[in-house]
């Protein structure tokens, strides 16, 4: 009903062109005459290249040409101001090869079959190097050098500290070294790009899986050399990015690059044992913590040493950063000291990959926290609830510096406990151990708080004769439903049917810029922009109204689809009619602009703050190692929700990447830098069997900083989930005393465990 879908559960309006196969992905457009990219990729993780014997493939059948570094002389890719210079990744590689799958050369033929058999003939005369793959290793004096220019593997190094000891009055320190593994993004659609020159601007057009387009266009404009307005970016429908979509990568520009040079389409898809190989991964962080706490449970300070590995090319140095703004998470810790290193190896770079540096810091808390609780002797939720931010202590400062806008961390663990049946979960759990059951049931709890809605963003709402209206936004969906949430928004604000919105996004001819989708920002952010220029037409259309109407403006209301004069229902127009007057300029107010249209800027002051509870239930055979997930509990907390359906799917996705977080992936090389895990076969993506339908639930605490009040859910159910899936795994051998297994929770690992602690004298099940 117009005016009451706000807030609505309304099935998404782009899923029937998915369901019925009418999606429009980069690698279903056709475009006559286009030529096929593949790259060719160095097999060794650090070499110097000596040459590039291209002579037998470029006299292949239909081989267009074989291009090497110095054939397109493209400049560097960007890099943050603060990585030392000589870091910057190269295109093409030149000189040196710094990780397995690093592009060397690149083929361009007639058909992609020709351009994979001449890359397959392209001989690349690598001479080797040391590699280095651990980043704790690439600290050493004696570690090879991906940079010797550099001088160091560290490419960054800083330390935030609050005043003071951190753990000054602690009469309790618990001590521990955590590993947040490194991971592949794995979306269902890897890297694809279809560039192909513009005769109208002399520049070129870029069809790409992207979830920054305008990033991407400004990357694309400085390595081309090109003017802005003379390159277009076009994300079509996107098959997942889960943040490694952000980054602008080489295999782009050198797509682009080609089009103009040749003159001719091209177009490249990246080969999923690529996409495991060439995307950017996510996580690698070593954590070295301390947490003080008084004997009763109270924290007193944290400290802490982050070891980020950033791969071969340091783009991800602020992952780290935001890991050090949320190392207090949810609890009043007084003072924090945090000491970060970014270093490089020779493995894939590290970028944003879905929660980008906060899920590292609730893991590296809820680990800490459950190690305090075991070594005082009490109930892991009862330590949490003993430092938990008041609900009347907001807006909160934390030790690291932010400005916590709203929460209730009490409210949204009693339901998850409650939801989750959490005593007789734990008397299920006694009767177990007492009996020495194999099967031991493990319970986990994990409390979070994450940073949200960064940037900026423009929304554009236009009512055209017929009535319809157009959304054109700057943020970039690829499977979130933005067409969805933010024809809810103005269909709302304006009160006419849903269905006579369509959104338009991710095409930057569209607007003149847009920051897209990432870090949980697009409907608090573009949603609040599409608000706010949806209430500046309805201001508009209202003072039409008064006076075609002649009525005053404070009598004119929007109402059922209709502006008129409130309780005069024959004196109402249409939003076509008002469309067509806005367009004759003798029919508007004096200094009104023809059209029915307003275009807005958006910026909300601060961040926005969203939280939860996650409560994981497994059962863990102690004979095999075998871990499973019984249920899964997850009370999230975005604020104000604009549509529960699609909150809700992002909180079973979200889930369901931090569990396979928890349980089983894992990007593993060996000593030289060889991707071991290269294939789906090896990297263990889990499926609908291994995982359960999550019980979900929501607390609402509204945020004041946008006008929906809303917060960011996208990462949120990633961040809880994982440290409540590793501590229900670590407490299920906890009669062993265990007290700590590293992720993902594998059965080998937990096996290793188990036979570990039963070889320690004095374990309270005996020893061997």
């Amino acid at each position: 009903m117009p005016g009451s879908i706000l807030g609505s559960a309304v099935l998404r309006s782009e899923d029937p062109r998915f369901l019925t196969g009418a999606g429009r992905y980069v690698e279903n457009l056709r475009r006559e005459g286009a030529l096929h990219a593949v790259f060719v990729r160095s097999p060794l993780a650090h070499a110097r290249v000596r040459a590039v014997e291209a002579e037998a493939a470029r006299g292949l059948p239909g081989v267009v040409g074989v291009f090497t570094a110095a054939d397109l002389d493209l400049p560097p890719m960007p890099k943050p101001r603060r990585v030392p210079d000589p870091c910057a990744r190269p295109v093409l590689a030149r000189d040196v090869v710094r990780f397995a799958g690093e592009a060397v050369a690149v083929v361009v033929a007639r058909t992609r079959e020709q351009a994979v058999d001449a890359a397959e003939a392209v001989v690349l005369d690598l001479d080797p190097l040391p590699a280095v793959v651990d980043p704790l290793r690439a600290l050493e004096p004696d570690a090879p050098l991906l940079f010797p220019e550099a001088g160091s593997n560290v490419v960054r190094e800083k330390r935030w500290a609050s005043e003071g000891d951190p753990l000054e009055g602690a009469e309790v320190v618990i001590r521990a070294r955590f590993v947040n593994q490194r991971l592949a993004p794995v979306p269902m659609e890897p890297l694809a790009a279809l560039a192909e020159p513009d005769p109208d601007t002399g520049g070129v057009v870029l069809w790409t899986t992207c979830q920054a387009p305008f990033l991407l266009r400004d990357d694309l404009a400085r390595g081309l050399g090109l003017p802005a307005e003379k390159v277009r970016v076009v994300a079509p429908d996107v098959g997942g990015g889960f943040g490694a979509k952000i980054a602008t990568y080489p295999e782009q520009v050198a797509v682009a690059a080609l089009a103009l040079r040749l003159g001719a389409p091209v177009r490249y898809v990246e080969t999923r044992s690529e996409n495991l190989q060439a995307m950017t991964h996510g996580r690698a962080q070593v954590q070295e913590v301390e947490l003080g706490a008084t004997r009763d449970g109270r924290v007193v300070g944290l400290e802490a040493r982050l070891v980020a590995d950033m791969g071969a090319y340091p783009t991800g140095t602020y992952l780290p950063e935001l890991t050090r703004d949320m190392a207090s998470g949810v609890y009043r810790i007084p003072r924090a000291d945090v000491r970060v290193q970014c270093v490089v190896t020779n493995t894939t770079p590290i970028e944003s990959y879905r929660g980008a540096g906060r899920p590292e810091a609730t893991a590296m808390l809820e680990r800490a926290v459950d190690l305090l609780a075991r070594e005082l002797g009490l109930d892991p939720v009862e330590v949490r609830r003993r430092n938990f931010i008041p609900p009347e202590a907001f807006p909160y400062r934390t030790a690291t510096g932010l400005s916590y806008d709203s929460g209730d961390y009490g409210r949204a663990l009693d339901l998850a406990l409650e939801l989750a049946g959490y005593e007789e979960l734990r008397r299920e759990q006694a009767n177990r151990r007492a009996r020495g059951d194999p099967r031991q049931l493990g319970v986990g709890v994990s409390c979070y708080v994450e940073v949200t809605g960064w940037n900026p963003e423009l929304g554009r709402v236009e009512v055209n004769e017929e009535g319809r209206v157009t959304v054109v936004t700057g943020v970039s969906p690829h499977g979130q439903g933005h067409e969805t949430s933010l024809a809810q928004v103005v269909a709302s604000t304006l009160s006419v049917p849903f269905d006579a919105v369509t959104v338009r996004h991710s095409d930057t001819s569209l607007l003149p810029y847009g920051h897209g989708t990432m870090g949980s920002r697009s409907l608090q952010v573009g949603g609040s922009a599409a608000l706010r220029a949806a209430e500046a037409v309805v201001e508009k259309a209202r003072r039409m109204a008064a006076q075609l109407l002649e009525a005053s403006v404070e009598d004119v209301v929007v109402q059922d689809g209709r502006v008129g004069v409130v309780g005069a229902p024959d004196r109402t127009l249409s939003w076509a009619e008002l469309a067509r007057a806005a367009a004759d300029p003798a029919s508007l107010p004096d200094g009104e602009e023809p059209g029915l249209r307003s275009e807005v800027e958006f910026e909300m002051e601060g961040n926005t703050f969203p939280f939860g509870a996650h409560v994981a239930v497994v059962e863990v055979d102690t004979e095999t190692g075998d871990v499973r997930l019984l249920r899964h509990v997850a009370v999230d907390d975005c604020g104000r929700i604009v549509n529960p359906v699609l909150v809700d799917g992002q909180v079973q996705g979200g889930t369901a990447q931090g569990v396979a977080q928890a349980l089983y992936e894992e990007v593993v090389y060996d000593e030289e830098g060889n991707l071991l895990t290269g294939s789906l076969a090896s990297y263990a993506v889990p499926s609908a069997a291994e995982l359960v339908d999550v019980t979900i639930a929501h607390t609402e605490t509204p945020t004041a900083r946008n006008p929906l009040g809303a917060k960011g859910i996208g990462e949120s159910a990633t961040i809880g989930s994982t440290p409540a899936v590793w501590n229900a795994v670590v407490d299920a051998l906890a009669p062993f005393g265990v007290r700590h297994v590293e992720l993902p929770a594998s059965p080998e690992r937990v096996w290793r465990a188990i036979r570990e602690a039963r070889l320690v004298p004095g374990r309270r099940d005996g020893g061997e």
